[in-house]
């Protein structure tokens, strides 16, 4: 008996009744009103809230009247309390609501009120409405190392409490919490009118959970109110455990027998628990150690490694099974996958070949690596799945995919305008930049090509794929690889013949790439041409002839900065030299897009001229080193030098 004397002290103290009920939103919705002299009307309202507050002191927590039924005075009205709540909380609760939305919404014929704890609505028309939705947040977010892992943990919850909800036949209330980290706990709850087909009552769940990314997104706490439904998350208990907890866990009659038996059923399982956990943490530990040494030089944190893992199940859901209807890509790694969270979320999933040589450990690690990478002309990577023979990465989703798809299509080319494509061009550079030097480390990406490049809905540049990247440490500035591997097209001299890398080799493939985006030309269109064998020729060609505008696409004459697109030009000729030193660095080429005053000295001819052996088709690189770099421009879009060969 002292057991339930405790437990009624503690809920007690932890939850007090005659605390006022906070108000949350409402909504006037239909805007029909009715006139001041429709008496019959204000008289039924009156009634319909009169009845309500006096039937919220019943046990049920809901009840829902019509007064005057058949008529064109006709109303129904309901109302909600929150499942964890008593009736000496609740009729207060609709007391106020019933007072205050005649407040908020006179000689209105619909209407809706929210408070914490209760829910009053009424209508002349259909009360099975369900909109509309109303999304409060808390201002405090999570820090953006950790949104990923928050997002999936956040997900289960409401899952898991939607779903308790539903299948709760009296009040369809549920509440769940869930351990976030060691001192943090996420609490959820989810309510639905009793009164609703199951289905429904889940379509409501599902819309409320849809509308949390573009409300919420990252927010430690959040509540949707619907018409038929709400949810809530925080990470404090702000239900009442009490209340929920009534029955008693063991019955008064059993006496100090049944708390033995208790305490004999619980010390062993406890007891077994805490060396399940010190045996875990043990041989993780001791796992840990094998590689250990490569995260800590690469910045990792084993956490991160773990908070960035999806479950295989989870991607298949989103997926729905790897569906042909959801490919949006396919390349030589693999297929590439359009999915939706269980959070509305739109992410792209790459589904890497089973016949990658990448080891597991190592594939988590430069997963959590990438992750890392926090730019805005780089797509971010979300996190990664590693189950069995399945190695999946899950990427932000950009809705306009890659740009050789608008590039190099004749009609979807004229999209792309001089001042999108000049964007392009700079947003490229920028991401490189970041790469090279910005970045925790120096990446070598080693693929730059427009397929890699994505498009988000604003046609900004994302630079994708990092499955051939290279991590430089500290002061390296080249490496070399007996296994050549890229696009044919875009791959540098030294790295093609020699296997010598860097990041002027990345500098190679944005000069050939910045010529694609001008002349809307894949490198490889000009072959078997009387014009030049391949677009660097072309390009060169022009140039030295001094008809540099000849290489300009044609959907874009009439409608373009002569010296922007004579300068970018310029720049593409300058990182397809020969020599890598005589390259510019990445950050010479941003200064110069963003600059007039920048002065670049005259490129020598592109390496495709001096009889460079062409390679394997199936091949691709980068190298590194710094060199200077001018270009001679006005800033009134007047020439003072038109800078060409002799």
């Amino acid at each position: 008996m002292s057991v339930f004397i405790v437990l009624s002290l503690l809920g007690f103290l932890s939850f007090t009744p005659e605390a006022a009920p906070e108000f949350r939103s409402y909504s006037c919705t239909n805007g029909s009103y009715f006139g001041p002299n429709n008496s019959t009307f204000q008289a039924n309202l009156n009634f319909l809230l009169s009845s309500l507050t006096s039937n919220a002191s019943l046990p049920d927590g809901y009840y829902r009247t019509t007064v005057s039924p058949s008529t064109p005075s006709t109303i129904t009205g309901l109302f909600l309390c929150r499942g964890d709540v008593t009736p000496a909380v609740c009729q207060p609760c609709v007391a106020a609501a019933s007072k205050e939305i005649r407040r908020l919404c006179p000689n209105q014929t619909e209407s809706i009120i929210w408070y914490d704890v209760c829910m009053l609505r009424y209508s002349n028309g259909d009360l099975n409405a369900m909109v509309p939705y109303v999304s409060l947040r808390n201002e405090d977010t999570i820090a953006s190392s950790e949104r990923v892992r928050f997002d999936g943990v956040l997900s289960n919850l409401l899952k898991d409490v939607t779903a308790k909800a539903n299948t709760q036949t009296g009040k369809r209330f549920a509440t769940a919490e869930v351990n976030f980290t060691s001192s943090e706990t996420l609490y959820g709850l989810a309510h639905c009118t009793p009164d609703l087909a199951v289905s429904t009552c889940d379509s409501c769940f599902s819309s409320a959970i849809a509308s949390l990314p573009s409300c919420c997104s990252g927010s430690k706490g959040a509540n949707v109110l619907a018409p038929s439904c709400n949810m809530r998350y925080e990470f404090y208990r702000f239900y009442n455990i009490t209340h929920l907890s009534a029955e008693p866990l063991v019955p008064p009659t059993s006496g100090s027998r049944n708390i033995s038996m208790i305490v004999a059923i619980v010390v062993p399982i406890v007891v077994a628990l805490a060396l399940l956990v010190v045996g875990c943490c043990f041989l993780r530990k001791r796992a840990s150690k094998k590689y250990n040494s490569f995260t800590e030089d690469a910045g990792i944190d084993i956490s991160e490694i773990e908070s960035l893992q999806f479950e295989l199940a989870a991607i298949e859901a989103a997926t729905k099974k790897f569906s042909d209807k959801n490919k949006i890509g396919q390349g030589g790694y693999g297929a590439v996958y359009k999915g939706i969270l269980p959070n509305g979320q739109e992410i792209a999933v790459k589904r890497l070949s089973v016949t990658s040589l990448q080891g597991a450990m190592e594939f988590r690690n430069e997963a959590a690596l990438v992750a890392k990478l926090q730019h805005r002309n780089l797509v971010r990577l979300l996190g990664f799945c590693l189950e069995g023979q399945e190695k999946i990465l899950i990427y932000e989703y950009v809705p306009n995919k890659s740009l050789d798809r608008f590039l190099f299509d004749p009609e979807r080319k004229t999209r792309l305008d001089w001042p999108k494509r000049y964007k392009i061009i700079a947003g490229i550079a920028r991401g490189m930049l970041y790469l090279h030097e910005d970045s925790q480390l120096r990446i070598i990406h080693r693929d730059l090509k427009a397929s890699n490049v994505l498009l988000d809905a604003s046609m900004n540049p994302k630079i994708s794929d990092f499955g051939m990247a290279k991590i430089f440490q500290g002061d390296q500035a080249q490496a070399n690889t007996g296994r050549i591997v890229g696009t044919f097209g875009y791959m540098s001299p030294e790295y093609a013949m020699h296997g010598q890398f860097s990041v002027k080799s990345d500098v190679f493939s944005f000069g050939v790439l910045v010529l694609e985006i001008i002349t809307g030309k894949k490198n490889t269109d000009l072959y078997q041409s009387h014009q030049a064998n391949d677009l660097l020729s072309y390009a060169w060609n022009n140039w030295t002839r001094k008809t540099p505008l000849e290489l300009l696409d044609p959907t874009l004459r009439g409608s373009y900065s002569r010296n922007e697109v004579i300068r970018c030009i310029h720049i593409a000729l300058s990182c397809v030299q020969e020599n890598p030193s005589d390259r510019p660095s990445m950050a010479n080429i941003v200064l110069m897009l963003n600059s007039y005053s920048v002065t670049l000295s005259l490129p020598r001819k592109p390496a495709s001229l001096l009889g460079r052996r062409t390679p394997n088709r199936q091949n691709n690189v980068v190298d590194s080193d710094q060199s200077t770099c001018s270009i001679l421009w006005s800033t009134d879009e007047a020439p003072i030098t038109d800078v060409y060969p002799r």
